[in-house]
């Protein structure tokens, strides 16, 4: 039963069409909450245009345009691939959810997708440990006001329920630190190399 290698859990995670944001309350407690999302990074762009379409700058800390920010870490220590999920239109008693207090009380989170099947040698999850930033879409920051439009262009790109109703609500920007995944069997092997010419 092997884990997966933080490439290969990257994969299947990005892939998922929802994941469960999991958050500490400031109590301390946990919250977990079903969230759909969209990737950003060198691997998740496949070829098209950095920024989708919106008018955010290239150059600012993140491949697609999605800039974290003068405190966010550079270099070795910058985190190259990213999550966003939004607040969005689904019934909500308001948009100034649970999970945002927990963010800005405590900004580390961890997501998860998994595939449940009857056959279990079918089983596996992917999960992403990060640090998530809230980032509101009237900030009196430009560059922050860039990041929000790029994470819905994303958000939009990935589900067409987005084109016809964007959300309005805050952008959650997650640094991903650590990819980890299980899987009930190993990938198939390579088939072997034929002989040279």
């Amino acid at each position: 039963m092997p884990r997966m290698d933080a490439e290969q859990a990257r994969r299947r995670f990005t892939a998922a069409r929802v994941a469960r944001l999991a958050t500490v309350d400031p109590a301390g407690r946990p919250r977990l909450v079903p969230v759909v999302f969209a990737a950003y990074g060198p691997e998740a762009l496949d070829g098209a245009d950095a920024t989708h379409g919106t008018d955010a700058p290239h150059g600012t800390g993140a491949p697609d345009g999605i800039p974290y920010g003068p405190d966010a870490p550079r270099g070795a220590d910058a985190a190259p691939y990213g999550l966003v999920t939004a607040v969005d239109h689904k019934p909500k008693r308001t948009t100034r959810l649970a999970r945002l207090a927990d963010i800005e009380a405590t900004p580390a989170v961890c997501l998860l997708v998994d595939s449940y099947d009857e056959d279990w040698d079918r089983l596996w999850w992917a999960r992403a440990d990060g640090t998530a930033r809230i980032v509101p879409p009237d900030a009196p920051d430009p560059a922050v006001r860039a990041r929000h439009t790029a994470a819905l262009a994303r958000l939009r790109d990935k589900y067409p329920q987005y084109r016809a109703a964007p959300p309005g609500g805050p952008v959650v920007d997650i640094a991903v630190h650590r990819w980890s995944g299980w899987r009930a069997t190993p990938p198939p092997a390579a088939p072997p190399a034929g002989p040279p010419g």
